[in-house]
């Protein structure tokens, strides 16, 4: 889906899913930075190591002067319910480091899922959410990693129905997921 196709449909929340390195999040800073010159980068991820910290430098960078970025690991359903407003956008990248950090903490998945669900209904502003897509790959190995996967799935599908629209990205490539026209069928 082209970018000029999320702003003309004037959506409250999207979607925007992908795999490693497909675009997302460039996507999701482009749509913000159309729609809005108050910009809130909500950043879930936490530097543990110095490869992360650099990653982490590195977005925000990107990002420039024109953003102003909330680190929360945890917290994204208050941060949203609290934050979003008319006349700004805040972007959260990423919900997969979001749903890893609760996990490791011992929090609720479906709890904290839920309520992210809740405060995308209630946004006060507009709101871009990114995930990973993890669930077409491999079976995980381990019990942890398959928890995560099965986890991430559901919080993505759960995302996804709240959300006014939703984008997935490979290649680099947007294609709009919803609102989408139901199919057709040619019953002859």
């Amino acid at each position: 889906m082209a970018l000029e196709n999320v702003t003309a449909a004037r959506v409250r929340s999207v979607l925007v899913l992908g795999g490693a390195r497909s675009g997302k999040s460039a996507y999701a800073q482009s749509l913000a930075e159309a729609h809005a010159s108050e910009r809130l980068y909500v950043a879930t991820a936490e530097p543990a190591d110095e490869e992360m910290a650099a990653r982490i430098a590195r977005h925000r960078a990107d990002r420039g002067k024109s953003w102003t970025t909330l680190e929360e690991p945890l917290k994204v359903p208050q941060a949203l319910r609290s934050l979003a407003r008319p006349g700004g956008v805040i972007l959260v990248d990423c919900l997969t480091l979001w749903l890893s950090n609760l996990m490791l903490a011992g929090r609720d998945p479906e709890a904290a899922i839920a309520r992210l669900a809740d405060a995308i209904g209630a946004l006060a502003g507009p709101a871009i959410l990114v995930s990973n897509e993890i669930g077409m790959g491999l079976v995980p190995e381990h019990k942890l990693g398959r928890d995560f996967r099965d986890w991430q799935g559901r919080a993505n599908h759960k995302i996804a129905q709240a959300c006014d629209a939703a984008v997935f990205l490979a290649a680099g490539l947007p294609v709009q997921l919803k609102p989408a026209p139901p199919p057709s069928l040619r019953l002859t």
